[in-house]
């Protein structure tokens, strides 16, 4: 029938599913290695050697030695993220509308920080 067997279809699968997520692992050990702030220049540059170089031995070394790190990077860089869209979507939104940007003028003409004529001319921009 075939002279390649389904087993050894299987094996090749899997083969390459492993390949695979080891690249993916090396790439994020040295991901993580270059964002780190608290290593130094030399002690990166160590890590990232060792990770490349001698990638199974440098790798477990890394995510035994500094693992639990990693995760806590990550989640801060994933809150600095959220941060980040959250302030994004507020400044692309604007205010509350209309009705906001009249209260908020009202105020600073109460305050005294705009004049009568400055108030007319900004309450004329806002609703037109």
């Amino acid at each position: 029938m075939s002279s390649y067997p389904l087993l050894d279809v299987f094996l090749t699968m899997l083969w390459y599913f492993v390949w695979f997520l080891w690249i993916f692992l090396v790439v994020t050990v040295v991901v993580d290695v270059v964002r780190s702030h608290d290593l130094s220049g030399p002690a990166k540059a160590g890590w990232t050697v060792l990770a490349v170089v001698l990638p199974f031995a440098g790798v477990f070394i890394y995510m035994i030695a500094r693992g639990d790190r990693m995760f806590v990077r990550k989640a801060g860089e994933l809150q600095d993220r959220e941060a980040q869209f959250r302030a994004y979507v507020k400044e692309a939104a604007g205010g509350g509308g209309v009705a906001e940007d009249l209260a908020r003028l009202a105020e600073l003409r109460q305050r005294g920080v705009i004049n009568e004529s400055e108030f007319e001319r900004a309450k004329t921009k806002i609703l037109s």
